[in-house]
């Protein structure tokens, strides 16, 4: 129990660290193309830059401080399974984001009460918080030594 805690932890750090990364790309990216495209366009491609980034990154820190390596299993199909995982995650993070805009398109107290630049950032956040437990089940399940 003490390792899965140390562990929950160590990857509560990577994870943070990816999330800043993930926030500050998916966030500045939304508010460069909000000016210039629909809302769901900036959402959706803001998320999915952010993301993605963030994974690359998210790989390499998860499988040096985080899981414990499968010794029978090729770095490559490691970091092709952290991507598959990761895939469905993105999509989870981009139905999320979508359904809040939404939500807030629908709302005239959330239009009134948030901009959109700040209600995408609230967006972020359930997404990551949601998708992360997600990952960590996972990769814990399908990258980690028994």
């Amino acid at each position: 129990m003490k390792k899965l805690l140390e562990q929950i932890i160590k990857f509560g750090f990577v994870g943070g660290i990816c999330f800043l990364i993930d926030f500050a790309i998916s966030t500045g990216l939304f508010h460069l193309l909000n000016h210039v495209t629909s809302r769901s366009v900036a959402t959706a491609a803001g998320g999915f830059f952010g993301f993605t980034i963030s994974v690359v990154i998210n790989y390499i820190l998860s499988m040096k401080f985080v899981f414990e390596r499968k010794e029978d299993m090729s770095r490559k199909k490691e970091f092709v399974i952290f991507v598959i995982l990761s895939l469905i995650g993105l999509g989870l993070n981009e139905v999320i984001l979508l359904v809040c805009s939404a939500g807030y398109e629908a709302s005239a107290f959330l239009l009134n009460t948030f901009n959109d630049t700040l209600w995408f950032a609230v967006s972020k956040i359930i997404a990551t918080a949601i998708v992360m437990v997600y990952n960590f089940i996972s990769r814990k399940i399908f990258l980690e030594k028994k």
